[in-house]
């Protein structure tokens, strides 16, 4: 039997494909923007006739049709792996939860430690002469997941980018039970965060002047990052590399300006690396079908001993807040979870494993409250149920609006000098009343 005579004998309706899923089952849903949307509406038809089904996703970038209704807590739970603002709402609507992971170990999860998939779908680009689907710009995780699940039910976007790869960036027609073509709708877009605001543009030229050529580029989400990268396109590095957990709009924007070429990259030389990518259709446009772009699974792309084989790996994120004793909250804001753990602390350890790598976590000094006062984002101590993403041991460069300081090797007096001495100067006499109180401040110490 042909591809294609496979394909036909196995495609369905998403009303039809749906009718596998049953009451206490585990449901995938993929990935980001690979999520399930013709086989998520057919899903809800069925909400009255199934209990307890329990669904896995995460970076969801709409609301899924099955917690449209009222009582979808009733009959669906979902468990993400990685918030977002929409996943926060469900969780508030008592209808879902955060699952903890160090994402560069979530493939093996799935192959070793959490219950088996009973049915798992997402979205794919079409099948093309040989056979395969790609998982467009989320390997991922996802082959762990379909190797394991009872069932797989792909849905067919024709708008889901081509996305090349190394190693498991696409399924066989032969590895799939059902064949969907849904009504291809845009693949969802995640802006950059907005135009960089001054402070945004004040810590970025500090990371940048750090920036060599011929380095290896990890950027995260957000207005610092997306900063960075709108200031880098704009400088005279040359000779870049790219290893990265996701692929945003400012790498388009840096290759677009000649700065990429991955010459110098240790391995995967001259091809950009990363696990997932979510960004407007200028990005979509550009990692269809390129080869200069490699998907590949994050058990790859974040393992800090792949990370520590590239020389001069910069690694660049955002952090909710650090306390005095240098640990970093990415994802919370107290008890509420706002985001997830991901990829951070796996590249803050790999790039200083790298030989003449950096990792940059930065922040604003400050962020506006409700009623418009302002609160420090370098704190005493975290918040009463703050997530710790990076551990004080492993957080090197911190940088602020007010300057930037190496935590590597620094005792806690030092710490808590250094961190007071790049807050914002409204909070710093107060913070260091609190470090004295907590016994990290010394008489010595500047003022």
């Amino acid at each position: 039997m042909g591809f294609k005579e496979e394909y036909a004998k196995k495609l369905v309706s998403a009303d039809e494909a749906v009718k596998i899923i049953k009451s206490g089952d585990w449901v995938d849903y993929g990935w980001c923007n690979n999520t399930v949307d013709a086989l998520d509406k057919a899903l809800a038809k069925r909400t009255d006739e199934l209990k307890d089904v329990k669904v896995r996703g995460g970076i969801l970038m709409k609301m899924p049709a099955i917690f449209e209704r009222e009582d979808a807590g009733e009959h669906f739970c979902w468990n993400s792996w990685h918030m977002s603002g929409i996943e926060r709402k469900i969780v508030s609507m008592g209808c879902g939860y955060y699952s903890p992971i160090r994402y560069s170990e979530l493939p093996r999860y799935y192959r070793e430690h959490i219950e088996p998939d009973d049915v798992a779908m997402f979205q794919v680009s079409p099948m093309d002469e040989h056979g395969f689907f790609s998982f467009g710009p989320n390997a991922s995780h996802l082959m762990a997941m379909c190797e394991t699940a009872k069932k797989v039910i792909v849905e067919v976007n024709k708008n889901m980018p081509r996305c090349l790869g190394g190693f498991e960036s696409e399924i066989h027609i032969s590895k799939v039970d059902f064949v969907v073509e849904g009504d291809n709708p845009p693949v969802g877009e995640l802006g950059g965060g907005g135009e960089p605001t001054e402070v945004d543009k004040t810590v970025a030229k500090l990371i940048v002047n750090e920036i060599p050529n011929g380095a290896c580029l990890q950027l995260g989400i957000g207005g610092m990052p997306n900063a960075v990268g709108s200031l880098i396109a704009e400088s005279d590095l040359k000779d870049l590399g790219v290893h990265t957990e996701m692929y945003v709009d400012a790498f388009v924007d840096i290759a677009k300006a000649g700065k990429i070429t991955g010459a110098h990259k240790n391995i995967d030389r001259f091809r950009q690396t990363y696990a997932f990518g979510a960004g407007t259709k200028k990005m979509y446009d550009y990692i269809n079908d390129n080869p200069e772009l490699m998907s590949a699974p994050v058990d790859y792309t974040n393992d800090a001993r792949v990370i520590a084989q590239i020389d001069n790996f910069i690694s660049i994120n955002n952090a909710v807040d650090i306390d005095l004793y240098g640990q970093v909250n990415a994802e919370t804001a107290g008890l509420k979870q706002i985001s997830g753990a991901g990829g951070q602390m796996d590249f803050v350890m790999g790039a200083y494993l790298s030989k003449g790598g950096k990792s940059f976590i930065c922040l604003s000094s400050t962020f506006a409250k409700k009623d418009g006062t302002l609160e420090s984002r370098i704190r005493p101590t975290l918040a009463n149920g703050s997530a710790v993403t990076d551990t004080r041991p492993t957080v090197e460069y911190i940088v602020t609006e007010y300057g930037m300081i190496n935590l590597k090797g620094l005792s806690m007096w030092q710490r808590a000098e250094g961190l007071i001495g790049i807050a914002h100067p409204d909070f710093r006499d107060e913070l260091i009343k609190e470090a004295e109180k907590m016994n990290i401040w010394r008489k010595s110490n500047k003022k």
